[in-house]
């Protein structure tokens, strides 16, 4: 009999312990499908990409629309005395570098307003009020002439053309106090356009001397009868000698219907 008790204990042990290990390993098999999901979610990545795209966009639009544009800003700069920085910077803010809807319906790269006396075309737009009057132009470059002219026509700007042309940063503060601008970072935005791209390198730029001696219309005389060299000489105010000389004379004989070079 005591044999016999010892079996069944023993056999009952056994299965208490099989059952045990059963439950531990189905636990683990659950813990590892846990694990595996969570894995998965850490893979979704947010829109990073995408973001340095558009700026690199942005900074393209914007270097192509300086290489247009600079020339013009340059001349401009050289007849109204307005710095090409400057000129270049505000229709890169004003315009969106060419793209913002107004500078697309109207050629108008720097928000000038209608304002009393405007007998152009115009457009409306909703800027500080909805459906305000705006400027419009055939083409962009008219844009930039009439901005010299309304900043120089002026007199609440006249102040900002005793600064030196390389002043971009006092042109910037001068424009927002007499009132271009109702935005207070306005100089700021000016300023961080125009050492970003190094718009300042514009308005050292020097204007180019034409020949003049290749633009001097010439002046002939056609000999009449009883005209001597001394007597044309003295009508357009030189001298015999500069006579013979442009007409590559060796004496001052001359003759009727000739024609003389007289500068």
């Amino acid at each position: 009999m005591k044999v016999k008790s010892i079996l069944i204990i023993l056999v009952i042990l056994l299965i208490v312990t099989s059952c045990s290990t059963r439950r531990s390993i189905v636990r683990a098999s659950k813990t590892k499908i846990v694990l595996k999901n969570t894995n998965e979610q850490k893979t979704t990545i947010p829109q990073i990409t995408p973001i340095k795209k558009v700026h690199k966009t942005n900074a393209n639009h914007t270097l192509s629309y300086i290489q247009k544009f600079a020339p013009i800003a340059v001349k401009e700069m050289h007849e109204y005395k307005i710095p090409a920085s400057i000129t270049l910077a505000q229709g890169v803010l004003e315009s969106g570098s060419g793209r913002s809807p107004l500078a697309i319906r109207s050629n108008n790269h720097f928000g000038i307003k209608c304002h009393k006396g405007w007998e152009g075309k115009r457009v409306t737009h909703d800027d500080d009020e909805i459906g305000e009057c705006f400027r419009k132009y055939k083409y962009p470059e008219t844009s930039y002439e009439d901005h010299s002219k309304f900043l120089v026509g002026r007199k609440r700007y006249a102040k900002l053309f005793k600064l030196r042309l390389t002043d971009y940063k006092g042109w910037a503060y001068g424009l927002r106090r007499a009132g271009y601008a109702t935005d207070k970072r306005y100089p700021q935005k000016l300023i961080h356009i125009i050492n970003k791209y190094e718009l300042y390198k514009y308005d050292k730029v020097k204007k180019k001397r034409t020949n003049t001696s290749q633009h001097k219309t010439a002046l002939y005389h056609i000999v009449k009868k009883g005209e001597t060299l001394y007597g044309i000489a003295r009508m357009y105010n030189t001298s015999v000698e500069k006579l013979k000389l442009l007409n590559k004379l060796n004496d001052a004989t001359i003759s009727i219907e000739q024609e003389l070079i007289i500068k």
